[in-house]
């Protein structure tokens, strides 16, 4: 876009390869630190609510473990089709502008950056209300539909679940990422490709598990977490 030469094309995608590497290794100190978080904040949960242990065998706290697994899925889901609508919306936007703004596929024009930035601020506020409730609402549901062991059986399933789904994006992501870079210096065939289109996919997929959903998990488990130590405090 600034007009430069090919030559630093080739610098600044290596320079994006180290940067998405570097980024799935900091992500990984993050997911890290939110378990710790969540521990501590279970701990402290634990003993506010006074469930020193919890009987796996109780079909209350099995079914706590099973409802906690599934909430990271449904979480990443939501978060990774509100990147793909608002990206349409970003689509379209720009298809809109190439065709009613005069010059402007000849350079000679300024695009309307302004409404593509409203587009991407205000999709960000509202596809967030819907996984943001669901987070802090379930806790209150188990609590007291099915009571304070049954919560903490959706800590552990939550926790468990959302850490391994965390490294999971932020590592696959990332090498997603960093393969469609990698085919695009000409191995494996290169551009055009039946490879590079399905690395095309797979980037397309992996951007928003390293940037999206996966750091959306860290705030899920947190919150779920400060939650339940609310609702016994009270």
């Amino acid at each position: 876009m600034a007009g430069f030469d090919k030559s630093v094309r080739v610098i600044t995608d290596k320079l994006d390869a180290l940067g998405n590497t570097t980024a799935a290794m900091g992500k990984g100190f993050a997911i890290g630190s939110a378990l710790l978080t969540a521990l501590a904040l279970f701990n402290a949960y634990a003993g506010e609510a006074h469930v020193l242990v919890l009987n796996i065998l109780s079909p209350l706290v099995i079914a706590g473990v099973f409802l906690g697994g599934v909430i990271p899925f449904m979480i990443s889901a939501l978060t990774m089709r509100s990147v793909g609508k608002a990206a349409l919306q970003m689509v379209m936007e720009v298809r809109r502008q190439f065709q009613e703004i005069p010059g402007l596929m000849q350079g000679t024009a300024e695009p309307d950056y302004k409404r593509c930035i409203s587009i991407s601020t205000k999709a960000a506020l509202r596809e967030m209300v819907l996984p943001g409730l669901i987070t802090m609402i379930s806790p209150v549901i188990i609590f007291f539909a099915l009571g304070k062991e049954a919560l903490g059986g959706l800590l552990v399933g939550a926790t468990i679940t959302a850490i391994l789904l965390a490294l999971m994006m932020a590592t696959g992501g990332g090498a997603w990422d960093n393969a469609k870079k990698y085919i695009e210096t000409g191995v494996h065939g290169g551009k055009g490709s039946t490879t590079h289109m399905a690395a095309i996919v797979g980037d397309t997929v992996g951007d928003p598990f390293k940037d999206t959903s996966g750091p959306a998990l860290n705030i899920l488990i947190k919150l779920m977490s400060v939650i339940a130590l609310l609702l016994v405090a009270l």
